[in-house]
């Protein structure tokens, strides 16, 4: 049997049973007429998790528009017998198949007022056995050499109940993340510029050869797989990117060689208690590392958002870095505030 009569055979597979809770009247999967609901779901618990930032109500709307995740199949709500969403969970199996690493992403939320019934722990069960599905079906399609499985979600640290209920499924905390702060009223010091680079805005008409940077940047970072043209789009084509914050490092010859890509989420200003921007994303190509490219493209970025009046720069990074990007951000002015857990569980 071929590959694609197998992930033909396997798509038409039955998803996982369908929990059963006292206090849920239906499990269903979601539809786009519910992103506003599922939205007031994981706002609700953003309160209580991580007070200081929110989900954005665009980043729920993706699941319905990229094409790696098929709602029908890989999500799912749960309904009280009022009509109430109360609960809910996507299991999304990453694009990429580079090095036969399949990777799925395990999210979802339950609204506080309905936690502690056991609710996230039988949607988190549908989750794991979806996802096991999605690699088993991608494992099978690929042609040639082995494949690894790996299964994650992401838990706020004081959110104590979110890995109990994980690690009870055995998934075991395998990276801590940290989020950190910069008060943009400490000056920023401006570094100097090494001959035959130019730093420049991010431009959108470079899209495609920032993609290719950032792969090449994170090919070695933990947890990464190379983002495709899709999932790039979404990002600096969301309604948060600031090109006019962001800031590429760029050989005379033309190639993007770093990069500090920044967003802006005004929502979350009340939140954190403070304007700021949201650096997503900072990167070195291989190729021009040791260079002192990061701390010039941090630097030029943060000037230009301390221009916009902001006050604070916000960053999550991974603290064991092969960069040791943690170490660079305090070096420049960054806080360490709280962390994330990341919890995997190997197939």
């Amino acid at each position: 049997m071929t590959p694609a009569h197998l992930a033909d055979r396997l798509e038409k597979t039955p998803g996982p049973q369908l929990p059963s809770h006292p206090a849920i009247a239906v499990w269903r999967a979601a539809a786009s007429a519910d992103i506003d609901a599922i939205h007031a779901v994981v706002s609700a618990a953003d309160a209580i998790d991580h007070p200081t930032w929110t989900t954005p109500r665009q980043d729920v709307a993706e699941a319905f528009e990229s094409t790696h995740i098929d709602p029908a199949r890989d999500t799912l709500v749960a309904v009280t017998a009022d009509g109430e969403i109360v609960a809910t969970g996507v299991s999304a199996l990453h694009p990429s198949r580079a090095g036969g690493m399949l990777s799925v992403d395990l999210s979802g939320a339950v609204h506080p007022q309905w936690r502690r019934r056991g609710i996230g722990t039988a949607l988190l069960r549908w989750l794991d056995a979806r996802a096991q599905q999605q690699v088993a079906r991608a494992a099978q399609s690929l042609e040639g050499g082995g494949s690894e499985g790996r299964l994650k979600a992401y838990v706020e640290e004081p959110n104590t109940d979110h890995a109990t209920i994980l690690a009870a499924q055995g998934y075991t905390a395998e990276r801590w993340f940290s989020t950190m702060e910069r008060d943009l009223a400490q000056p920023v010091t401006a570094l100097p510029v090494p001959e035959g680079i130019s730093l420049v805005p991010y431009d959108r008409a470079r899209d495609a050869d920032a993609l290719a940077a950032r792969n090449d940047a994170f090919r070695d970072h933990w947890g990464s797989l190379p983002s495709n043209e899709e999932r790039w789009e979404q990002f600096v084509g969301g309604d948060f990117f600031r090109p006019d914050l962001s800031r590429m490092a760029v050989t005379d010859d033309g190639q993007i060689v770093a990069f500090c890509l920044a967003s802006v989420n005004e929502e979350d200003f009340a939140a954190l208690g403070a304007s700021h921007a949201y650096i997503d994303l900072i990167g070195v190509v291989r190729s021009h590392r040791k260079q002192g490219l990061a701390p010039l493209v941090i630097a030029a970025a943060l000037e230009a958002i301390t221009a916009e009046g902001l006050e604070r720069a916000v960053l999550d990074v991974d603290t064991d870095s092969p960069t040791g990007a943690n170490r660079l951000y305090e070096g420049v002015g960054f806080v360490a505030t709280h962390r994330v857990i990341a919890m995997v569980r190997r197939l």
